[in-house]
């Protein structure tokens, strides 16, 4: 249950190329621990690769109001950048 070991283990199997495993793990986390912001970012990114857009957006959305709530500039701006590469983004990253 331990978010970062997790975490790692997600991006070993990311690393891996085994995409529905990361992704699995990830989700995991989000439901275990949501305010661990860096698993925003890399199941968006896995979601893309699947061709799941929407759904990507939908997390780089949560993983912004999350960043925005914590303060934390820099992850705020890569999920803004990621939106704004989709053309989904709504102007509201700061």
């Amino acid at each position: 249950d331990d978010t970062f070991l997790n975490y790692a283990a997600a991006l070993e199997y990311k690393k891996e190329n085994n995409i529905n495993k990361a992704m699995s793990f990830f989700r995991r986390i989000i439901d275990n621990d949501p305010n661990y912001l860096p698993t925003y970012y890399q199941l968006g990114k896995l979601l893309e690769e699947k061709n799941k857009t929407e759904e990507a957006v939908v997390i780089y959305k949560q993983g912004r109001e999350l960043a925005k709530k914590k303060n934390d500039i820099k992850t705020l701006g890569e999920l803004s950048e990621a939106l704004l590469i989709l053309d989904e983004d709504d102007g509201e990253a700061w």
